[in-house]
């Protein structure tokens, strides 16, 4: 099983760059550059909503499963 995170995509469509989401999500650039590349294992629905209200977008839209 592979969630795939697609937060750049959703990120490049909105013209929102890390600085700035980050900083309207309320969260530590570094922290964020790893969920944006795939380098957590976890993440807390409290941020993933507030990521979502930042980027107006869904929780689909940013995570995408895939079979192995």
């Amino acid at each position: 099983m592979a969630i795939i995170l697609r937060l750049d995509r959703v990120m490049a469509d909105r013209k929102m760059s890390l600085n700035a989401l980050a900083e309207r999500v309320g969260i530590a650039n570094v922290n964020l550059s790893k969920i944006k590349t795939g380098k957590v294992s976890a993440i807390r629905f409290s941020t993933l909503e507030a990521i979502c209200k930042a980027l107006d977008c869904q929780p689909g839209d940013i995570l995408e499963y895939r079979a192995d």
